[in-house]
């Protein structure tokens, strides 16, 4: 049986919904379908599908598989045209952070859609730092340094983390001078990300940790920000993510002469996996794009 074979069995079921139905779509019977099936759960050690009368379900295992088998198809695909080896082509994954990704990761990829008919985009959007190998992922945009050894990265940018208030806030309770005066303010800490309770300012040459004890923690930024609208108290964020409520007035920046280093915001991929054309391409157009984004500068 040809392994590739197997996986496109595999999709075919998971795409179909059913055995039956993937057999129609290859042109085989049922019983045909289903020997693949159980051939390719006995070498991959894993129960693939839970089976039921009404409906097929994909397990975790599954699932991984299906997403590495659906790259190797489009790579093989894409291997046996002739154009191939210069024309962007195939499935691309890329992760990316919620907010940034909605706002301007989204529109990257539909505008490189619009130049690239061949290619394909699966985007993922979660504030967690997806494994890229583990997770298939062809590239990934991170806010923050990257050590690994094990990703090559392409500077975008930078952003800053900004202190902010409502101007009604503020009106009320007053203007922080300096960290130190947070201990007399309400604050509002996003939990999405870091889970101690402290932020981080720069004191002179040296990084200077405030720990406080919030009135209210939340996991969402945009739920941050928001009880920060109405006026409940003092928020951070990133600077991407308030930058429209600082031009509408709806917030203002506070303590701004105590903010951390900016972090830099980079393009990565693996660096052990070949760079297809449709990568390569993407990577280029990217840059290009985020260069011209005042939100990085």
């Amino acid at each position: 049986m040809d392994r590739l074979d197997e996986l496109q069995v595999l999709v075919a079921i998971l795409d179909t919904g059913s055995m039956a139905a993937a057999a129609r779509k290859l042109g085989r019977s049922p019983a045909a379908v289903t020997r693949v099936l159980s051939a390719l759960e006995v070498r991959a050690g894993a129960r693939l599908l839970e089976r039921s009368t009404r409906r097929l379900t994909p397990t975790e295992a599954g699932l991984r598989l299906a997403e590495q088998a659906r790259r190797l198809l489009a790579d093989y695909d894409a291997a046996l045209l002739p154009e191939a080896a210069g024309t962007p082509r195939g499935l691309l994954r890329i992760a990316a952070p919620n907010v940034f990704g909605r706002r301007h990761v989204a529109p990257v990829v539909t505008r490189f859609l619009a130049a690239q008919p061949a290619v394909q985009v699966e985007l993922l959007l979660s504030d967690r730092n997806v494994d890229l190998i583990e997770e298939g992922i062809d590239a990934a945009l991170r806010i923050g340094a990257v050590s690994s050894m094990s990703v090559v990265a392409r500077p975008l940018g930078k952003v800053t983390r900004v202190t902010v208030a409502s101007p009604a806030y503020l009106e009320r309770r007053g203007t922080p001078l300096e960290p130190a005066d947070l201990a007399h303010h309400e604050l509002i800490m996003s939990t999405s990300v870091r889970s101690v309770a402290e932020w981080r300012f720069k004191a002179g040459a040296r990084e200077h940790v405030v720990r406080y004890s919030p009135r209210l923690r939340v996991n969402d930024v945009e739920a941050v920000l928001g009880a920060a609208c109405d006026g409940f108290g003092i928020a951070r964020a990133l600077s991407y993510q308030v930058e429209p409520l600082l031009r509408s007035g709806a917030l203002q920046r506070v303590l701004a002469g105590f903010e951390p280093e900016p972090l830099p915001v980079q393009l990565v991929w693996p660096s052990s996996r070949h760079m297809p054309p449709r990568l390569r391409a993407f990577v280029d157009f990217a840059v290009a794009q985020f260069a011209a984004l005042d939100v990085l500068r």
